[in-house]
């Protein structure tokens, strides 16, 4: 049986997300293959399946064989569609995104300055300076064995080989349940114990046993041969899973030979750890605490070295190669994460600016902890509402962590991407109804759907367009297609019973479509009171992210309950700039006097009509505009998570 669909796992079928859609396949008898550009692989392999390189919106087909294969097309790809459906019982959280993940930030953006004379250079892993004593981690090299096995002792060899990746599975399962890991750590280590025990990995194993090597040659070897092809992929997030392959052969080499590995539990308190190479298994186990830097020869941006370094705050400095050899016998290291530099034994002016960034960095830090629950206010004290732009369920933990005084952009795009079929009227009012319940009393702001050409969805046929940005989009499909806008604005109506609900207009370039809009609600109101539905009001809104909409804001305020500028679309609309196009990315600037005027001019017209005027681009967390948009009349800012803090930090400044 066979049957295709678009992938929605966000990022695609990574180590966490492709452990997961192992486990789903083997819980079926039959026979389980995922295809994707002509290419196969078996669904019950994690290795096999990452190697296939599946990422996020890639058609695939998933073929099944056997007894349960209606069942087990339904599971996988009702997965894909939907991966948080059905897995509540994992309790790791989705693999970080590599490039941007919430609140990673170490130190505030790093000052301008002249390169480091004499520095040693590497990829900056994960932001923030670091001085430290020097301690280098050079464990042994395990070599091949080299050894023949005659046909008698295969048998016991691969009884020996088994008992091993056994040992290894049990020591990951045992630190699983360590106290002192958090629940990104804990899903790394589950990622790579599925690895230990995976079919392409065991499949080479055993092959190069029976055909008489010894285990740890043929580990070693398979180790090697499935690293290069992760290396081999276009995909700097897999190519990073090289490294975990070879830390998971290293480990089985280790049990094989009943060996420990050398234990990073003596670093010292702030030591900067050096080494050529180190698994995540063994850093999520040390002691991260007193770890005040690493500096290694191996990994990336992209490796889980990495991502355990950002997630708990410390500068790292990755992809050295043989430079690292230079740091064996260094005493003391400076490590400058943000541009990936390192210094052996600095000179005493040099501790002396990184002991001033160092200081600067930690009380920055320090003093935008104090505002988190901080109520910014202008001179006058009026209340400024920061609050958060997120796209799904799944990011309202990290954004009320960081503060936000409700979401001032809700993406619905993505509860529609999900899915091969349009999201029903009662799956959205619950999704709407838990961001509301879970914000309350702070407003939630809700974008209804704006997509188009560009991003297709199951259920929506686009034409073909030279230019979807500019083509059927965002309220104009919607008006035209009232089969999709009104149960979402049903929806909404319905969820606003349960906060402080409101909804804004995407792509509006004309007055008319508020009106439309307008009347469309009032007859899904109707319809509401006539099947006896529970209902409340929303407050109407529209984003500002065309010129037309610029130019007749003072009408369009007459009209509606706030405006959002949207300055992403506003800078390419205003620019004739596409904001993907790196060609012209230097007229996409959202300080150009252009766009600022634009964005004046809707301000004036949003305060003299007294309606909120807020902003939920990304300038809108820029600690060097914010001071601007708030003359300007501004009374809400959305952004990001990871500015909110900052962004309080700016306004309470600016009222002192």
């Amino acid at each position: 049986m066979e049957r295709s669909t678009i992938v929605r796992v966000h990022e695609g079928l990574h180590a966490r997300p492709a452990t997961r859609f192992v486990k789903l396949a083997k819980s079926f008898e039959s026979e389980v293959e995922i295809i994707k550009g002509g290419k196969a692989a078996s669904a019950k392999s994690a290795v096999k399946l990452m190697l296939l390189a599946v990422k996020e919106n890639d058609e695939v087909t998933i073929r099944t064989s056997g007894a349960d294969e209606i069942e087990a097309v339904e599971a996988l790809v009702g997965y894909l569609e939907n991966p948080l459906a059905g897995l509540a019982e994992e309790t790791a959280p989705a693999e970080p995104d590599p490039a941007g993940e919430t609140l990673k930030l170490v130190t505030p953006t790093a000052p301008v300055e002249e390169d480091i004379a004499g520095a040693l250079r590497g990829v900056a892993a994960s932001e923030g300076y670091a001085v430290g004593a020097a301690f280098a981690h050079f464990p042994p090299e395990i070599k091949p064995e080299s050894r023949t096995l005659s046909p008698a002792d295969i048998a016991a060899e691969l009884v020996r080989f088994t008992a091993a990746v056994d040992t290894v599975q049990a020591r990951m399962n045992a630190s699983l349940t360590s106290e002192t890991l958090s629940a990104n750590d804990r899903g790394i280590i589950a990622a790579l114990r599925d690895i230990a025990a995976d079919d392409e990995l065991r499949d080479e194993v055993v092959a190069a046993i029976k055909t008489g090597s010894d285990a740890v040659s043929a580990v070693i070897g398979a180790a090697t041969k499935i690293a290069a092809q992760f290396g081999q992929v276009d995909d700097p997030y897999l190519n990073a899973r090289a490294d975990d392959v070879q830390a998971v052969g290293r480990q089985i080499c280790l049990a094989l030979l009943g060996q420990a590995d050398v234990s990073l539990d003596d670093i010292p308190q702030g030591a900067i750890l050096i080494a050529d190479d180190i698994g995540a298994w063994d850093l999520a186990r040390a002691p991260l605490k007193r770890i005040g830097g690493i500096v290694c020869g191996h990994g990336g941006a992209t490796s889980h070295i990495a991502i355990i370094a950002r997630a708990h705050g410390i500068p790292a400095v990755l992809g050295m190669g043989r430079q690292v050899e230079q740091l064996r016998a260094t005493k003391q290291i400076a490590l400058d994460g943000h541009r990936g530099q390192v210094v052996a034994d600095p000179n005493a002016h040099l501790l002396g600016r990184f002991a001033a960034r160092i200081a600067d960095a930690a009380r920055e830090r320090e003093a935008l902890k104090a505002f988190k629950d901080a109520t910014p206010r202008r001179a006058d004290g009026t209340i400024i509402e920061v609050a958060a732009n997120i796209g799904s369920l799944e990011e309202i933990d990290a954004a009320r962590e960081a503060g936000a005084m409700g979401v001032g952009l809700f993406r619905t795009e993505l509860l529609f991407m999900r899915h091969m079929h349009l999201p029903s009227e009662d799956m959205q009012a619950e999704t709407y109804a838990a961001l509301a319940t879970a914000f309350a009393p702070y407003p939630v702001i809700v974008r209804t759907l704006d997509i188009g050409g560009d991003k297709p969805i199951s259920g929506i046929e686009f034409p073909q367009e030279e230019n979807p940005f500019l083509g059927w989009r965002g309220i104009r499909m919607c008006l035209d297609r009232p089969d999709i806008f009104k149960p979402q604005l049903r929806a909404l109506l319905r969820a606003a019973v349960h906060g402080n609900v409101k909804v804004m207009l995407p792509m509006v370039s004309d007055i008319d479509e508020v009106r439309q809009t307008r009347a469309l609600i009032e007859t899904c109101k109707a319809e509401l009171r006539a099947e006896n539905i529970t209902f409340g009001e929303f407050q109407l809104g529209v984003m500002i992210e065309t010129p037309a909409a610029v130019l007749i804001a003072p009408t369009l305020a007459r009209e509606v309950a706030f405006f959002s500028i949207g300055t992403n679309d506003l800078t390419q609309y205003i620019m004739a700039a596409d904001r993907l196009n790196p060609t012209v990315a230097k007229l996409n600037d959202v300080t150009n006097v252009a766009v600022m005027s634009a964005i004046e001019m809707t301000a004036r017209a949003g305060v003299a009509a007294g309606i909120m005027v807020g902003m939920c681009g990304e300038a809108a967390g820029r600690p060097d505009l914010v001071p601007q948009f708030i003359r300007m009349g501004l009374t809400e800012l959305s952004m990001s998570p990871a500015s909110i803090q900052r962004a309080k930090k700016c306004i309470a400044e600016l009222g002192a």
